[in-house]
């Protein structure tokens, strides 16, 4: 029997991919309806959000593009992958990398920023993911991109000797530094790795990613696999969307026809002018759609909660607008 319909904020473990975690989900939830947003390495830790059900439909509209990481940094070692699972690609010693000299790379890297992606991602390629491409012996440049990196914080520096190679020559000094990381969506924080160890010029990967938030959703609220194992705490559609987007009340009548996928006056939005998306809630507090500014009126997203009974107006049925 299926759990009903939500957001289920979940810790993820170390060594399972994203869609394993959906997997594992929908058997507890019993439903094939679950999705997440914002995928996390299968070597990452921290917050993946979920959608049960109809709550897979907020999945793309929630303003989940603000998030925190907290990382591991090596610098002295690249990877082909920007990461610890990768093939060491160059070694150099950081001995002659100061603490200074990292605070200034770290501060160069952030705010609004051109950053190329990792070439091992999921980005698609002709048509072919990167890592695919990566992984089958070819090269492959990707595009940069304009991502912002809000905050890019030095938590600790620590330095150690590195592990002699396979022909058993010494490696030199490494330096490990923890950081806190806030971007939006679509920053790799591999390849701040990877551009701050190329920057001081002895290269540089990630060793640990935890994501601890997702816009409003923190770590602290995530449930880990075991305890779903238990209970499944979900966030219902109308907390979800009421802590989530501007409000919009409407009276019975006016709910049904947005019910029906009938526009609303673009009057009842709080700035008519700016391109917001509302949740719009029934009198009894439920929420009936997502709907934003369009040719000079709201118009619907998403009809989470369709209008029972009746004739379809205008094309429009239970299941909300077709097509």
């Amino acid at each position: 029997m299926s759990v009903g319909s939500g957001l289920l904020v979940v810790d993820k473990p170390a060594g399972l991919t994203s869609h394993d975690v959906v997997a594992r989900v929908r058997r507890l939830a019993g439903t094939r309806r679950v999705g997440h947003a914002g995928t996390l390495d299968p070597s990452a830790t921290g917050v993946l959000v979920l959608g049960i059900d109809k709550g897979t439909k907020l999945l793309g509209h929630l303003a989940l593009t603000d998030k925190d990481y907290a990382a591991t940094i090596r610098l002295g070692r690249s990877t082909l992958t920007d990461d610890a699972e990768g093939e060491v690609l160059t070694s150099a010693s950081t001995a002659a990398v100061r603490d200074d000299d990292v605070r200034s790379g770290v501060a160069a890297l952030t705010g609004r920023i051109d950053q190329v992606p990792s070439a091992v991602s999921a980005i698609k390629v002709d048509g072919r993911r990167s890592y695919a491409r990566v992984r089958a012996g070819e090269q492959v440049e990707l595009a940069a991109r304009t991502v912002t990196v809000s905050a890019f914080r030095v938590v600790a520096l620590r330095r150690s000797a590195g592990v002699p190679d396979e022909g058993g020559q010494p490696a030199g000094e490494l330096l490990d530094i923890d950081v806190e990381v806030t971007c939006s969506s679509g920053t790799y924080v591999r390849a701040l790795a990877r551009d701050l160890g190329a920057a001081l010029g002895v290269g540089g990967h990630l060793t640990a990613l935890r994501r601890t938030r997702v816009g409003p959703y923190e770590v602290a609220a995530a449930s880990t696999l075991t305890e779903l194992e238990a209970a499944l705490p979900l966030i219902s559609l109308d907390a979800a969307v009421a802590g989530s987007f501007p409000r919009i009340d409407v009276d019975a009548a006016t709910a049904r026809g947005v019910g029906y996928g009938h526009p609303l006056p673009l009057a009842l939005a709080a700035d008519p002018l700016a391109d917001r998306t509302y949740g719009v809630f029934g009198p009894d507090g439920t929420v009936l759609a997502l709907m934003a500014p369009r040719d000079g009126q709201l118009r619907s997203l998403v009809v989470l909660a369709p209008a029972t009974g009746g004739e379809p107006v205008d094309g429009i049925g239970q299941d909300g607008p077709r097509g």
